[in-house]
């Protein structure tokens, strides 16, 4: 019998068991806000939105100014300027510390 590589035996592990690969975020609740479709709809193509609640903790409005410019110009988000106002101002309310 012919031992497997670690690459074949890999591959052959992810074609048996490989289904679509988005997560479920329905268990995930955002606070409410105007601005919550802004996010939904800038943000959970690229990640977990549960990444905010857990980070939150410690985030100020430069924080979160921070985070939101780190994701357009380093990460590549397309988030149009007056979207980043609009992230900016709801996680700040909803999500971030008193300076």
């Amino acid at each position: 019998m012919k031992t497997l590589t670690l690459t074949t035996a890999a591959a052959i592990l992810l074609a048996t068991t490989s289904t679509s690969a988005t997560a479920d975020e329905t268990r995930i609740q955002m606070k409410d806000g105007p601005e919550l479709m802004t996010l939904v709809a800038n943000c959970s193509g690229c990640h977990s939105l549960d990444y905010i609640q857990m980070n939150s903790r410690w985030v100020k409005r430069a924080g979160w100014e921070a985070e939101v410019k780190k994701m357009v110009t380093v990460m590549g988000a397309p988030v149009s300027p007056e979207d980043q106002a609009k992230l900016v101002d709801y996680l700040t309310r909803e999500y971030g510390v008193a300076d």
